[in-house]
């Protein structure tokens, strides 16, 4: 895979965890991507805290980012009111902080593909009318 990618939690946790359900798939998908993938803290921090109790857990996740393969492009920061606007319009979904960083980075760049596990990818909309390009499992589609 050629374009960018923006990673969600689940296809990272189930990267690292051999039990999970979508681990083959998960290391099938990353193992065809050519680079590094971006995501965001929230993710990071999600995963790390889904990870705990796994071998590896929370160090498998820094050590991705340590070694260049998951960049964290994205600024809170300075997104704030984008994510607020996001977290607004889509409250009865309801939608998390990690899944609006999403939004507003697959925003941002255009040509990219959402790695998910989460259907609700199918309903956010980027620019307020856009489908987010999405890869995931055939089972969840």
């Amino acid at each position: 895979m050629t374009q960018a990618v923006i990673v969600d939690t689940g296809p990272l946790v189930a990267f690292l965890n051999a039990t999970d359900r979508y681990h083959a798939w998960s290391k099938q998908v990353f193992g065809g991507i050519e680079g590094s993938v971006s995501t965001c803290e929230a993710v990071i921090s999600e995963a790390s805290f889904l990870l705990r109790h796994a071998r590896g857990g929370s160090h498998s996740v820094m050590r991705l980012v340590e070694r260049g393969l998951v960049r964290l492009p994205f600024r809170l920061e300075t997104e704030s009111a984008s994510v607020r606007r996001l977290l607004s319009r889509y409250a009865n979904v309801p939608m998390s902080i990690a899944d609006a960083c999403l939004v507003r980075m697959s925003e941002q760049s255009p040509d990219c593909v959402l790695l998910t596990l989460d259907r609700d990818f199918r309903i956010y909309r980027r620019q307020g009318r856009n489908v987010l390009p999405t890869l995931m499992p055939p089972g969840l589609k």
